[in-house]
């Protein structure tokens, strides 16, 4: 069989057939390194979720807090409602449908003269204004109860529109496309934490901005599935293609076998 795989007229499709089989096993062994990734991503999260609440004070190292993703987390400090901002394209789930508009971010001045972003919540698209944001202040003095977010400098997948760069006499910039704090640095008189602080919904509040904490989902996917399919479509090309070649090799034999029966019988 080996001799008819690579012979002249089936060699190319015998290496079309091999690149094939390499294929679909890097792409099923891709498969279950995502699921391997998976898995040590719910088991941080989870663990993560069950730590006990963390009191931000600004004298944490940075490097700790960019390792704590969804941990619970609470502040005390003083709202700065002249320094918000607000994050565009967010999505809030009404009884009529989807709602566009902005999740808005107020900085929460800590004791030590730090601060740190609080996200308050989601506002409608029709809050396209600074002036419109300040009917949503609340009590200056807060003590905030949440969970520890990371900055965003693009979307999910990679993509999105990057922040625009300041325009020549801009002192800061009102609406932003991610949580990107390094960028919204620039423009805040005090140092900000590495992360924000996406606050906890309580049940009492019914009013705006709403409030809500992300739904992770933990469980292990599909990828054992799909390394599976591709596993087995390496299976098929490998064993199959010289099924293939088997019958088309008999099938010529056949074919040979009656032309020269056809042609035995026009001779007599």
């Amino acid at each position: 069989m080996l001799k008819l795989m690579f012979s002249r007229n089936w060699w190319w499709s015998t290496l079309l057939v091999l690149a094939g089989v390499a294929l679909t096993i890097r792409l099923g062994v891709w498969q279950l390194d995502r699921h391997a990734q998976r898995q040590e991503f719910n088991a941080q999260v989870a663990a993560i979720q069950a730590a006990s609440p963390i009191s931000l004070d600004g004298d944490e190292d940075a490097g700790d807090l960019a390792e704590m993703e969804y941990r619970p987390a609470n502040a005390e400090g003083v709202y700065d409602f002249e320094h918000q901002v607000a994050i565009r394209n967010q999505v809030w789930t009404q009884s009529w449908g989807d709602e566009n508009g902005y999740a808005l971010l107020t900085p929460l001045v800590l004791p030590n003269g730090t601060a740190v972003l609080v996200q308050r919540g989601w506002i409608p698209a029709e809050n396209n204004t600074p002036e419109s944001w300040r009917q949503f202040d609340e009590p200056v003095a807060a003590a905030v109860e949440g969970i520890i977010r990371q900055p965003r400098t693009k979307g999910e997948m990679g993509g999105g529109i990057p922040d625009p760069t300041l325009a020549p006499g801009e002192a800061g910039l009102d609406f932003w496309n991610f949580v990107n704090i390094d960028r919204i640095q620039q423009q805040m008189p005090y140092p900000l934490l590495n992360v924000y602080l996406q606050q906890a919904p309580r049940a009492s509040q019914t009013s705006l901005p709403y409030r809500s904490l992300p739904e992770i989902d933990l469980s292990s996917g599909a990828h054992i599935g799909y390394a599976l399919q591709w596993f087995f479509y390496a299976g098929l090309l490998l064993f199959g293609y010289p099924v293939y070649l088997k019958k088309h090799k008999e099938g010529d034999a056949l074919h040979r076998k009656k032309s020269k029966l056809t042609d035995f019988q026009a001779g007599s």
